[in-house]
């Protein structure tokens, strides 16, 4: 399962819109190869920006730790170089997608990954009778355990590498399909929800 590297990525940002000038705080970047995270990118990021204080509260990060960690110029092609060419995922991708984007763009770098997956709309459309696909409530509704502190960078792309890894094992065991890679779930991603389960049967075998 996930043969292919799959990059779940993490960001713990000032704010919601990179276009309103908040910037990234913290990241994470897991490698999974074959149902298991394998290599991992981990800082905190200083972008010369003050934390809110709500932000502060909700994650714990505060202005001596972004003060004292690697400035984002070093952060970031670091990061970039960690993802390379590998597809990237994160639990609401466009989130962190943009923020990558965007801190790459103020570098004058661009991003290389191949596509992009969302683990939300993943499990919205694989386990749709799920109440809520907040990373903490699915989380627990599949049986995974936080590691570490929710709202924090690398234990959130923990969880959501978890998240991914028990879609990949899901889409084995209940259609028995062989090879679940980053084409199939991209499709799956695009698909409506209701189209979902035709597809995968078409696609796998008899279990």
């Amino acid at each position: 399962m996930l043969d292919q590297p799959i990059i779940m990525l993490d960001f713990e940002t000032t704010g919601l819109s990179p276009v309103q000038g908040d910037r990234i705080t913290e990241v994470a970047a897991l490698r999974i190869v074959g149902g298991e995270v394998v290599g991992r990118y981990v800082s905190l990021v200083n972008c010369g920006v003050r934390i809110p204080a709500f932000i502060t509260g909700l994650t714990g990060i505060t202005q001596q730790m972004v003060d004292n960690a690697p400035p984002v110029d070093e952060v970031v092609p670091q990061l970039l170089d960690f993802i390379g060419a590998d597809t990237l995922s994160a639990h609401n991708a466009s989130f962190d997608e943009k923020f990558l984007l965007a801190e790459a763009a103020r570098l004058q770098l661009a991003p290389r990954h191949a596509s992009l997956v969302c683990s939300l709309k993943l499990s919205r459309r694989v386990f749709p009778e799920l109440g809520s696909y907040k990373l903490g409530n699915l989380s627990s509704a599949l049986g995974i355990r936080f590691r570490g502190t929710a709202h924090r960078a690398e234990a959130d792309a923990e969880v959501a590498a978890q998240v991914l890894i028990h879609i990949g094992q899901h889409l084995r065991s209940a259609y028995g399909i062989r090879q679940v890679d980053s084409d199939l779930l991209v499709s799956v991603n695009k698909l409506a929800a209701a189209k979902v389960p035709q597809f995968l049967q078409k696609r796998g075998q008899p279990v």
